[in-house]
């Protein structure tokens, strides 16, 4: 199969420039000016040719936080591998990396194994995955060896929700030293779970049990003293660390000064942070469950200062933690306590349209919306070159965007298996038009042409920017 991609703008993480581009089967085969002439002598014997006039040609976008099928408090992520990744590939994201759950007193073989179950013949596009890390022993500290070995070399750790994914500092601290050894990245959920149970248990003493208290027991200053406890750890160990969904100024001041420092440190944000705020939480007759997940929505005026982390790359990824659950069935189970509300939002299908808007509104440029949702996200999880450029060898995930397309976010147009939308009724900037995953054109004007199956599971190669 060739695809020639002609007079369209390439953009990648270095610059934008009109780009003709072959591909052959899985791969890009070549690159080419529109001047050379050469996208004509392609085009006599290729099997489609797609006319990019007026478009973006852009890398596949590579989600590395997702929660697909993740059991949470009695029950489960509404999208399954299934579900979730096409509704990805409607996004334009054409790899993800979801998190294999070890259970407390369970091997972290056993649940890769799970997930490997859980996705094989399943997927619509590419996937990795890393471990949740929750149980740290002896025996999981040799296991982690034989992760890395299985592709997967990212172990990410919880500071909160004591008793179910918590982990001590002590634990902390063998599980980086070991990571350390073996080249493998510790990411880690900063948040203080044990002032933050104690402030839930004196709110539902006092009778506050609405969604918008979800957000008030977990302050900003307890993410922040996580954030920097974990860097703490991290510098003592000599581990590297990534901040997965960093939503507040506070702890982003802790990730820039390990950084301005000369630390290994890296933290990544999510759209939810930058275009929704506590008001959501605070929305009447129940809707503001919704929007509970964890670290909550922050007040809008931390908003500004994410995007600034954004261009100075001391946030250098915007992943989703797409982790949805009805609102019917699901959400209602925190009705009358907040601490019950399955904590996750759905937006693997958004990602790269709400950061375009960035673009649109001047807060990052054209290839900073691709580095920090496409290449970047590759490189700091083993998998660049493959994904994350456009460039001779380069696996053949490539979007066609139209940047001037008008689109309303809603419920009743998205393709994530959940009964609501975070951003309902918001009108955006730009569309995906046409998805190529690895040589196969899966997504066009409109349909979806591709199939379950189609996806690959990833090993992973170590972070690129440590070596």
């Amino acid at each position: 199969m060739s695809i020639v991609i002609r007079d369209g703008l390439v953009v990648t993480a270095t610059g934008a420039t009109p780009t003709d581009v072959l591909v052959s089967g899985e791969r890009v085969a070549a690159l080419a000016s529109p001047d050379s002439g050469l996208a004509d002598r392609w085009a006599t014997g290729a099997d489609q040719v797609i006319d990019a006039t007026g478009r973006y040609v852009i890398p596949g976008g590579v989600d590395v936080h997702t929660h697909l099928e993740m059991p949470f408090g009695g029950t489960f992520s509404s999208d399954t591998f299934e579900t979730g990744t096409i509704a990805a590939a409607w996004g334009g994201t054409t790899t993800i990396i979801d998190f294999a759950v070890q259970p407390k007193g369970s091997s972290l073989l056993s649940a890769l194994d799970k997930w490997h179950e859980k996705a094989d013949g399943q997927a619509a596009v590419d996937y990795g995955f890393h471990l949740i890390l929750s149980d740290v022993n002896d025996a999981t500290l040799k296991e982690m060896d034989a992760c890395v070995d299985a592709g997967v070399n990212s172990f990410k750790m919880f500071m909160a929700y004591p008793g179910v994914f918590y982990a001590t500092d002590g634990d902390i601290l063998r599980a980086m030293s070991r990571a350390r050894d073996i080249g493998a990245m510790v990411m880690m959920h900063a948040e203080n779970g044990i002032a933050i149970d104690q402030l839930v248990t004196e709110a539902l003493a006092e009778g506050r049990t609405d969604p918008v208290h979800h957000g008030v027991t977990r302050p900003t200053e307890l993410e922040a003293e996580a954030t920097h406890r974990a860097i703490a750890l991290a510098k003592v160990t000599g581990s590297p660390l990534y901040i997965v969904h960093l939503s507040a100024s506070e702890a982003l001041s802790a990730v820039t000064a390990a950084r301005d420092a000369g630390q290994n440190v890296f933290a990544e944000t999510c759209p939810q942070y930058l275009f929704l705020s506590l008001d959501d939480l605070d929305r009447p007759d129940f809707e503001g469950a919704k929007y509970v997940a964890s670290p909550p929505l922050r007040p809008r005026s931390h908003q500004a200062e994410l995007w600034r982390g954004l261009r100075t790359n001391d946030l250098s990824v915007v992943s989703t933690d797409h982790c949805p659950f009805c609102f019917k069935e699901q959400k209602e189970l925190g009705r009358g306590d907040f601490s019950k509300i399955p904590n996750g939002m759905p937006g693997v299908e958004h990602r790269m349209d709400l950061l375009h808007q960035g673009v649109v509104r001047g807060e990052i440029s054209l290839p900073r919306w691709v580095e920090i949702t496409s290449t970047t996200p590759a490189r700091m999880f083993g998998l660049y070159p493959r994904k994350g450029t456009i460039g001779p060898g380069s696996d053949a995930d490539i979007v066609i965007y139209d940047p001037q397309a008008v689109q309303t976010l809603s419920v009743q147009t998205h393709h994530m298996n959940v009964d609501y939308s975070a951003y309902e009724g918001l009108q955006v900037l730009g569309r995906v038009e046409t998805v190529v995953s690895r040589g196969e054109v899966v997504l066009d004007r409109g349909s979806f042409l591709g199939r379950t199956g189609h996806g690959r599971f990833l090993a992973r190669e170590p972070c690129q920017y440590l070596h």
